[in-house]
C-alpha cells in the first residue's frame, strides 16, 4: 500500500520540538529564546501532546520552564534527552508519512544545516533515526538531502515547492530536478510538484523555504505572502509565485484557491532588524498557532487567517527571537501524525 505524507491539518498524535541549544547562533538572547519555544510549547499543548528534545543535561531546565505536566485545558509537554545541535525540527526531525489502514513510517532525509550553514550539524543529521527508534516507528532512509520548511503538501498527492532552495547547489549537488522530483513521489508519496521559483529574498538562512511564502490550508487551498508594498524585496517575486500557482493544477486535476495574508513585520533584536513572518504558522489538531512581533499590525493577520480558517481556534504567540535565529513557529515544530486503525 502507498505510503504518503499527510497534510498538516490531518490528525495528529502530537508534536515534536526541541530545545535552543546553539549557543553561537543565538548570543545574548539565547534565553529569550528558550522563554519563546517555551511559549510555543504551551500554545500547542493547548490543542495536543508535545515531545521536546532536550540535549543532555538540560532536560530538566525544558521540563521546568515549559511546565511538564498536563493541567486543564492543556496537553502534557515531555521532554527527553537525546543528543542534537539545534533547535529546528522542521528541518532536522523525520518527516512522517502513512498509508491510512494503520502503517506509518518516517522518513530520515539527510541535514547538511542549510547547505553547511552551521557547524556541527552531525548530531541533527541522526536525530531523525534516534526519535523515530525511540517512537516505534519504522525508518525509512532517503539520500536526497531536505528540509521539512522546503515542502507543503495537501495530503492528496500535491508538494509544492521552490526552485530556490531544492535547486541551490549547497544542498544536493548533481541532482537533477528530475531526480529531486522523483525521490520526493517516492518517498513523500506524491504524484505533482509544483515548483515555485522564490522564496524570500533575505532568507539568507535557508535558501527560501517554501513555509517563508506559501502554505495549503486545506485541499486546494493555499495560502501566500503577497506583499502590498512594491518596495518590498519580495514584491515581484511573490507575484511571480502567484502567477504558478494560478495557472497550476494539482494531483486531482485541480485549480488552486489562493488566499493572501498581510505584510510581515520587522522588529529589532539584540540591535538587528528582523522580518516577523505571520505565514510561518502551525497547525496542530483544530488551532493556529501564529508568530506574532507584538505589534499593532498583528490583529489584522490573526484576523485574517482566523476568516481563512474558521474551524480553527487563532492563537498568536509573540516569538520575535526565533525570527531573529531564522525562522517560526513552522520551522521549530513538526507534526506526528496520528496512524489510522487498522
Amino acid at each position: 500500500m502507498t505510503m504518503r505524507m499527510p497534510a498538516e491539518w490531518a490528525e495528529h498524535e502530537g508534536t515534536l520540538m526541541a530545545w535552543p541549544t546553539r549557543a553561537d547562533l543565538w548570543g545574548a538572547v539565547l534565553d529569550a529564546a528558550k522563554d519563546e519555544y517555551a511559549e510555543v510549547a504551551r500554545a500547542v499543548a493547548r490543542f495536543e501532546p508535545v515531545l521536546m528534545v532536550a540535549p543532555p543535561g538540560a532536560g530538566p531546565e525544558a521540563r521546568e520552564r515549559c511546565g511538564q505536566t498536563a493541567e486543564a485545558g492543556r496537553h502534557a509537554i515531555d521532554v527527553i534527552e537525546l543528543p542534537i545541535d539545534d533547535s529546528w525540527f522542521r528541518d532536522s526531525g523525520p518527516i512522517f508519512v502513512t498509508d491510512g489502514a494503520g502503517g506509518r513510517a518516517g522518513v530520515d532525509f539527510r541535514f547538511n544545516a542549510w547547505g553547511g550553514k552551521h557547524s556541527p550539524w552531525d548530531a541533527d543529521d541522526r536525530i531523525s533515526a534516534l526519535l523515530l527508534e525511540r517512537l516505534g516507528v519504522e525508518r525509512v532512509v532517503s539520500s536526497l538531502i531536505l528540509e521539512g520548511g522546503s515542502i507543503t503538501v495537501d495530503g492528496e498527492g500535491t508538494l509544492i515547492t521552490t526552485e530556490q532552495c531544492l535547486l541551490h547547489p549547497n544542498r544536493n549537488p548533481g541532482w537533477t530536478r528530475e531526480r529531486i522530483e522523483d525521490e520526493l513521489k517516492a518517498r513523500l508519496g506524491v504524484t505533482a510538484v509544483i515548483w515555485l521559483p522564490y522564496g524570500g529574498a533575505e532568507d539568507f538562512e535557508t535558501d527560501g523555504h517554501v513555509d517563508g511564502c506559501c502554505a495549503y490550508i486545506a485541499p486546494a487551498t493555499v495560502i501566500v505572502q503577497l506583499p502590498e508594498d512594491p518596495a518590498h524585496p519580495d514584491y515581484e517575486r511573490c507575484r511571480a509565485n502567484l502567477e504558478i500557482l494560478r495557472t497550476s493544477r494539482d494531483a486531482q486535476g485541480r485549480t488552486l484557491t489562493i488566499i493572501p495574508v498581510p505584510q510581515s513585520n520587522r522588529v529589532s533584536v539584540d540591535g538587528e532588524e528582523v522580518e516577523v513572518g505571520y505565514l510561518n504558522f502551525y497547525l496542530p489538531n483544530g488551532g493556529v498557532v501564529v508568530p506574532v512581533a507584538g505589534v499593532p499590525a498583528d490583529e489584522g493577520a490573526l484576523a485574517a487567517l482566523a476568516k481563512a480558517m474558521p474551524d480553527r481556534e487563532v492563537v498568536g504567540v509573540r516569538t520575535r527571537t526565533v525570527a531573529f535565529g531564522g525562522g517560526g513557529i513552522h520551522c521549530i515544530t513538526q507534526q506526528i501524525p496520528k496512524a489510522a486503525a487498522a
